[in-house]
């Protein structure tokens, strides 16, 4: 019986060990197609400014004036200033807007040895907000991008509005499990990513209507993936996640805020939102809801959203 029993278990060894190289060997397995530098996929409406020593990508909407507030615009996780298309144009009459790709996103640089966690993001993107001469302005963000808006609010004395769209700040929809996943798992979460099919799948389900989520958008949305560090630099940021920045850091914040909130996010209720407008108790803050809007309250309220920012834009010069 010990004997059985002992070859059942070198047999279950065997099995996992089998299976673990399997996975190693998918991870590093070449996922075909060519990859090349993010300026060879660059279009005429894409500028770059070097910041920290890394390489940004942001467009431009609007004229600066000063009588016209500046805004800076985050994207959300897997996202990339693509995610503003709808917004940014609604706003280019009352703002000069900067919509840029962040660390490890779109086409700006993906180094592996980065920082991508949120305080990391925050500092890299008040450097690029200097670097392009971005003076008194208002920085907004989505998803992650929210929980990065926030910090730069905290920290960088040039910001003079918040803007959140449902912000991952308590609530960031991550699994605590991936943050123990260990290696090779971290690049197969890269390689996903990098997938059109999956991150179309994966991106659908966070919006009321998913056509929203068009050919042309998942093209612009690839494009990171076909840069020639995207591999190394997203398995780096997948190795990075950590808790929610919480709200310890909302009760720092002492620039008026705007909170854009799609009601008919998957991830988030009422319950948070409250939390948000709570934790904000050193501000003044003003909630746009939009009721037939999902996660990406930005795009498919994307009309509402830029009144309430007009409306604001008074406090934030």
């Amino acid at each position: 019986m010990t004997k059985i029993l002992k070859r059942l278990v070198s047999t279950l060894i065997l099995i996992i060990g089998v299976l673990y190289l399997g996975l190693i060997a998918y991870a590093y397995w070449p996922t075909g197609g060519e990859t090349v530098s993010a300026r060879e996929l660059a279009t005429a409406e894409d500028k770059f400014a070097t910041a920290s020593g890394l390489e940004f990508r942001y467009r431009s909407y609007g004229t600066p004036a000063p009588d016209k507030p500046n805004v800076l615009l985050l994207h959300g996780m897997g996202n990339s200033l693509q995610s503003f298309r709808l917004l940014a144009p609604l706003l280019a009459d009352d703002f000069y807007v900067i919509a840029a790709d962040m660390p490890g996103f779109g086409l700006s640089a993906k180094p592996a040895d980065f920082d991508y966690r949120a305080g990391g993001m925050a500092s890299a993107m008040g450097a690029f907000a200097r670097a392009i001469g971005l003076k008194r302005y208002a920085v907004g963000g989505h998803s992650m991008g929210g929980a990065i808006a926030l910090l730069m609010a905290v920290n960088e004395p040039e910001v003079s509005g918040l803007i959140l769209m449902n912000p991952g700040i308590i609530n960031d929809g991550v699994p605590k499990i991936t943050r123990y996943l260990p290696f090779p798992f971290q690049r197969i979460a890269a390689k996903q990513f990098g997938d059109r099919e999956f991150r179309e799948s994966f991106l659908k389900v966070s919006y009321v209507n998913p056509d929203i989520v068009t050919e042309q958008v998942m093209d612009d949305l690839q494009l990171a993936a076909r840069t020639d560090d995207y591999l190394v630099g997203a398995t780096s940021m997948m190795g990075q996640y950590e808790d929610p920045v919480g709200l310890a850091p909302l009760a720092q914040v002492t620039v008026p805020t705007l909170i854009a909130w799609g009601k008919q996010d998957r991830n988030k209720d009422d319950a948070e939102l409250q939390q948000l407008i709570e934790g904000l108790s050193n501000t003044r803050v003003d909630v746009v809801e939009v009721a037939d809007s999902g996660h990406y309250v930005h795009e498919e309220g994307a009309v509402p959203v830029a009144k309430a920012m007009i409306e604001a834009a008074p406090q934030w010069r």
